[in-house]
């Protein structure tokens, strides 16, 4: 079956208690490809039955897969890896069919899912507490971890795959059930993915397609003991004050900012070509992008020049062809992304690269890769998320006042450093206020080893490496004393010799 048709098959279903079915949802969206413009199917706006439904089975089957031992369960999520790989043709050309990255990175997308299963699959059993020296002779404490129960995931569009694969992978190696309530712009993607958790017990993972009202039943549902949240700033608040009220357990990813320095000692033609990919990979729309620019004015009007001549050869097209970088994902992305554009044109910024939609397209949600100069700290455009491809230049006078802008941010995901300085390289690790810091590199995502997160409004908690872990298990303290003997030193009567002597 054709993809296409694929998409038709899974209008209006959610994938429930081990299979698809239609769901019962009155309300709908039409899925669109971002760059045709063609309608691939219709999706479900599941309600809160069905997701009261989906925490029922998912708790029927957590407590099954939860007593499961630590080598079967780790088989089972290497079968899961095992599948992703089989299932990536058909799956990078769903998703670049839904929100319009090139085949390339949909494919890259899939392999980072699978190695992060195999990750967990190992990790998960590695470390499950530990022995501590107990304070009372004879005496064995213990440090267990056990899992939380029921774990909602809820994801944007932009790593449908591997955001997944983070959490669920942590989630399910931990003993938890999953359910996961995907971006309406990949939801066809989501379902499809399904496949690859079939072997598991029914409804330990499960899909229900929804916008906003099956997010909010989710994260509200009694039945659910945590939650992992990654979409904006204000979706997060949300997500986090419902937590709070029950002390949900609660994994916010809010969204970045990240600052891009480039000093003198740099490497220029590393420096540009980390620069052009950082700012649009993914047409921009990745959250630990390189958006705002910081180059030193020794280097500035040569950084420019080569970056923008590097921006210049950038193939733009339909992500099924040969091309480095497809559409915004949606209409509602490109208005939003050309809004912030203008207002950066009109408060003085040049755009010397770009700046409008591509010649030659007449449909789909194209956008030039744009490059801006003359850009100031206080723009909007260096102060907020633009989530677009758009490389925003400020001019700084040395690297004090480069790390001054980079942390005058309420963001504080990812940041990026060019220099061959070791000072600077340091001051980089120990001053810069973000969750990642990369030094001649840009966003590398795929070692999962090493933890995942931001500071600030950018989210709490982490994803990846063993601290990923214990966002979705509870850890317990337990003292045994196998000796049966009293504990005279403590225990009543106390000794007339300890009472105050007056």
């Amino acid at each position: 079956m054709g993809m296409l048709e694929t998409f038709k098959e899974l209008s209006g279903q959610i994938y429930l208690d081990g299979g698809l079915r239609r769901s019962a949802a009155t309300d709908g969206f039409d899925a669109i490809d971002p760059a045709t413009e063609e309608v691939n199917g219709e999706l479900a706006f599941a309600g809160a039955e069905e997701v009261d439904e989906a925490v029922a089975a998912a708790r029927r089957a957590q407590r099954e897969w939860s007593r499961m031992n630590g080598l079967k369960r780790s088989e089972e999520l290497h079968e899961v890896a095992r599948r992703f790989r089989e299932l990536s043709p058909r799956l990078a050309e769903a998703l670049t069919r839904e929100m319009g990255k090139p085949h390339k990175e949909s494919a890259d997308e899939v392999e980072w899912t699978a190695t992060a299963f195999d990750y967990y699959a190992e990790v998960s059993r590695h470390e499950a507490g530990r022995v501590v020296g107990p304070v009372v002779d004879g005496d064995f404490h213990v440090v267990t971890k056990h899992p939380l129960g029921v774990v909602g995931v809820i994801l944007p569009f932009n790593f449908p795959y591997v955001l997944f694969g983070w959490e669920a992978g942590a989630a399910l190696g931990t003993g938890n059930a999953v359910i996961l309530k995907p971006s309406e712009l990949t939801s066809f993607s989501s379902l499809l993915m399904m496949d690859c958790f079939d072997h598991l017990p029914r409804g330990l993972v499960q899909c229900v397609t929804g916008a906003a009202e099956a997010g909010k039943a989710l994260v509200g549902h009694d039945g659910v003991d945590g939650v992992a949240f990654t979409g904006s700033i204000g979706a997060g608040q949300a997500v986090a004050g419902a937590c709070a009220r029950t002390f949900k357990r609660c994994l916010v990813e809010a969204s970045g900012n990240d600052p891009f320095l480039v000093m003198p000692s740099a490497d220029m033609a590393m420096a540009t070509r980390g620069a052009v990919f950082g700012a649009y990979l993914n047409c921009g729309q990745v959250c630990a992008a390189a958006e705002r620019f910081y180059i030193h004015d020794e280097v500035h009007d040569a950084f420019v020049e080569e970056a923008a001549r590097l921006t210049r050869q950038l193939r733009i097209g339909n992500g099924l062809g040969k091309v480095d970088m497809g559409p915004l994902a949606a209409q509602r992305e490109r208005d939003r992304y050309e809004g912030m554009l203008a207002r950066a044109i009109d408060e003085g910024a040049e755009a010397v690269v770009g700046g409008g939609r591509p010649e030659g397209f007449n449909r789909g949600y194209f956008c030039d890769a744009t490059v801006l100069t003359g850009c100031t700290p206080d723009m909007e455009i260096m102060n907020n998320e633009s989530f677009g491809p758009v490389m925003p230049i400020c001019r700084v006078k040395s690297f004090d006042e480069a790390l001054e802008h980079a942390n005058n941010s309420r963001y504080g995901l990812g940041s990026f450093v060019f220099t061959n300085d070791l000072a600077e390289t340091m001051r980089a690790i120990n001053e810069l206020e973000a969750g990642m810091t990369w030094i001649n590199a840009t966003a590398l995502l795929d070692n999962d080893a090493g933890p995942f997160g931001g500071r600030k409004m950018s989210g709490a908690g982490r994803q990846l490496g063993s601290e990923g872990l214990d966002q979705f298990r509870h850890t317990k303290m337990s003292m045994i004393d196998h000796e049966n003997k009293p504990a005279d030193f403590w225990w009543f009567p106390y000794k007339d010799a300890e009472a105050w002597p007056g």
